[in-house]
């Protein structure tokens, strides 16, 4: 491998196509692409400011460094990424990035992250500001995450979240084949659109969660300030909790230790079709 250590770049393509280096307390000031079509990258204690950091890599391992306001879109269009202990201020990160592992990483002004990324790890990570984070991930991993930010997950596709805590209006919707274990989530409309949506041991507060969701799955979950929840949903969900309200769910069964108000109108597209439970009596539907 070779080195360039204590130096500082600026302008465009400093390190162009550059491969088998390391590159340590580096500053790399105002310009474009400075890194780029690059591959077998070690990188430590540097800091970013220009744009387009690390477009079209391959193999890099990015460690205790600073990506400012001016280091936007850093890295798109790139495999085998790896991240650790990094502060990244610079918005539009990681785009079209597959391989992707991220631990111990604060992402303050995270809006628009992780677009169409596939095969990605996310450990003890923190996002904030972080609208449309995650849009058409796929095979995706997160543990221990803090995310603030509305409109996450939206189309992604085969997703595991654990110990984490969501703060997002419009979370998960039209998403496939998603479970979530452990976890707090709060923000309205959860889940529209979902198919195969598990939420199991999970907090979940909002107006009008899980609606129009084919397959979902509720186990061990409490459910604060919900109401109209389930709507038109194909779902098998246990509740630990009272819910404030459900509305015309389409099929399955519900079973929760009390529901404030069952609302079955002329809009119930399919009377009689799901199996309520409260308290351990079953509730006889009609309209």
């Amino acid at each position: 491998m070779h080195n360039i250590i204590d130096q500082s770049f600026e302008g465009e393509r400093q390190l162009f196509a550059l491969k088998d280096t390391i590159l340590k307390n580096v500053i790399f000031n105002q310009g474009e692409s400075p890194v780029k079509q690059a591959g077998n990258i070690k990188v430590s204690n540097c800091t970013f400011d220009g744009k387009y950091p690390f477009w079209h890599n391959c193999n890099i391992e990015i460690n205790h460094s600073y990506f400012k306001s001016g280091g936007r879109a850093a890295i798109w269009y790139s495999e085998q990424v790896r991240m650790h202990n990094c502060n990244v201020e610079a918005p539009k990160m990681f785009r079209v990035v597959n391989n992707l592992y991220i631990e111990n990483s604060v992402f303050p002004h995270a809006h628009e992250y992780l677009w169409n990324c596939e095969h990605v790890s996310l450990l003890n990570v923190e996002f904030s500001e972080a609208d449309y984070i995650l849009m058409n991930g796929r095979n995706i991993f997160i543990k221990n995450m803090e995310l603030n930010g509305n409109y996450s997950f939206q189309d992604a596709r085969n997703v595991i979240v654990m110990n984490s805590n969501i703060n997002s209006k419009d979370a998960f919707w039209n998403t496939e084949n998603v479970t979530v274990f452990n976890s707090t989530i709060k923000g309205e409309y959860l889940g529209w659109h979902s198919k195969n949506l598990k939420l199991i041991n999970c907090k979940i507060s909002g107006e009008q969660p899980l609606c129009y969701a084919s397959n979902l799955v509720m186990q061990g979950c409490v459910m604060e300030e919900t109401d109209l929840c389930f709507e038109y949903s194909t779902l098998n969900v246990d509740i630990d909790s009272n819910i404030e309200s459900i509305k015309n769910p389409a099929e399955g069964r519900i079973t929760a230790k009390s529901i404030g108000e069952i609302i079955l109108d002329e809009h119930c597209i399919n009377p009689g079709a799901c199996l309520i439970t409260i308290g351990g009596k079953v509730y006889e539907q009609s309209i």
